[in-house]
């Protein structure tokens, strides 16, 4: 009998992709694959280590696991993806129950160290360099079935300050663009119609390859890919988008009209000490020439509130900056002090509390412009990719270009015709709910 392996795997896209390629190793090395962890013989928890709540659910899916380890109910739990690389040293020591820690780097030798805790019944700590991560090979995909993540590049080399992803992942590093189309016709022919590009940085992608910025013409590239449908990019950064990539975008068909552009404040002085570029009168001089190029686009940012000094008058300008700018999309995080970055340890941290409730304010004023939005669309046809069937609605569900998966909001809608996972139709938009609206299948 084989042995049964589960995967949790936490935290961003770039981490899943990970999570897969993992995944695709096992299963050629004859382990059985379980969906439900804690059926399994060894529970793999693939975890984030980018803030504090992030962490912390990585800990307590991890202690959840070994607990099940002590009632006998599975062999042994191994941890591994970007918390393990982060904290080399104290991750066996804090949880002793853990039987192997495995850094990015050693990812490509799961398969043996799974062997040698349940054979050898050793404990295994592994790492190499964090350079040595896979990014290519095979991959199970973990998403619904129509939709995927490609990564197009690992690792980060604009060290803001506020980030651990430098240390933890390494410098910047692209994949080849022939690898990339590669893979995505692979995800076409097995039936994926929606791919969403992801990388730390995006619109770095190809630089240390190819000398410039390759984004447009891989961008073009995976346009080209039969049984492709819609191509999402995300984390592009604002000082590198260009011209023709806006352009690209404005004239793909594939491309949907949506950037993720993660600006994290407007303040100059504040963005100067997150070490990223930039004022507030740039800003809005981007967002509004982003919309010129490409008509009708949605933009999705996230912001950071009570970065160290941040003042009162700093976080009134990022409010009015929100109010003025209207982001369709918008995520607020309150600033989250993480050891060993540049940040950590700034003079003038703002108090938990204020860092909190300026994150609530921001929220409050996106769900007005979120609710402005979504008025507009009522009474318009969108075209939405059915995702399932709430049963307790009793209506379908989906996106639409709108929305990115697992990110953004949703479309219910009534159907008098079955309507499969998958299958692209058209919606009248009848009325808001909150983030999400509600239509009528036309």
């Amino acid at each position: 009998m084989s042995t049964r392996v589960g995967m949790v795997s936490l935290g961003c896209p770039k981490n899943q992709v990970d999570a897969e390629h993992m995944l695709y190793d096992l299963k050629q090395q004859g382990f059985e694959l379980v969906t439900d962890a804690a059926l399994s013989d060894v529970v793999i928890v693939n975890t984030c280590g980018f803030i504090e709540s992030a962490k912390q659910e990585a800990i307590d899916t991890i202690l959840e696991f070994c607990e099940l380890k002590k009632e006998g109910r599975i062999k042994a739990v191994i941890a591994t993806g970007c918390l393990s690389e982060r904290y080399r040293d104290e991750m066996m020591k804090e949880m002793p129950e853990l039987d192997a820690v495995v850094g990015l780097g050693s990812n490509s030798r799961l398969c043996d160290i799974i062997r040698d805790v349940l054979i050898d019944k050793k404990t295994v700590c592994a790492y190499g360099e964090n350079t040595d991560l896979p990014m290519e090979g095979g991959r199970i995909i973990s998403t619904e079935p129509f939709f995927a993540y490609i990564k197009i590049a690992e690792g980060c080399s604009n060290c803001c300050t506020y980030c651990a992803i430098p240390s933890i992942r390494g410098r910047f590093r692209s994949r080849r663009q022939e690898d990339i189309i590669a893979e995505a016709k692979w995800l076409a022919e097995h039936g994926v119609t929606e791919l969403v590009v992801v990388a730390q940085d995006t619109t770095r992608y190809g630089e240390d390859i190819y000398g410039k910025s390759q984004l447009p013409e891989l961008l073009k590239e995976l346009c080209r890919i039969d049984g492709l449908k819609w191509i999402r990019t995300l984390y592009c950064y604002p000082e590198r988008i260009t011209d023709e990539l806006l352009e690209t975008i404005a004239s793909e068909d594939k491309l949907v009209k949506y950037i993720d552009m993660p600006l994290q404040h407007c303040n100059g002085e504040i963005l100067k000490r997150m070490n990223r570029h930039g004022d507030r009168q740039q800003l809005e001089k981007l967002v509004e020439h982003i919309r010129e190029k490409v008509p009708g686009i949605v933009l999705r940012t996230t912001l950071i509130t009570g970065f160290p000094g941040e003042s009162d008058q700093q976080f009134e300008e990022l409010c009015e900056f929100v109010k003025k700018t209207k982001f369709e999309r918008l995520g607020c995080f309150a600033f989250s002090p993480e050891e060993g970055t540049a940040a950590f340890d700034m003079p003038d941290q703002v108090h938990l509390k204020t860092r909190e409730r300026r994150a609530e304010v921001i929220m409050e004023q996106q769900m007005i412009i979120s609710d402005e939005f979504n008025e507009k669309c009522c009474g318009k046809t969108l075209e939405v990719v059915c995702e399932g069937f709430d049963r307790y609605a009793e209506c379908y569900y989906g996106r639409s270009v709108y929305d990115a998966p697992e990110i953004d909001g949703k479309i219910f809608f009534m159907s008098d015709k079955k309507v499969g996972v998958g299958e692209y139709v058209n919606v009248l938009i009848d009325e808001p709910l909150d983030y999400d609206l509600i239509g009528t299948r036309v």
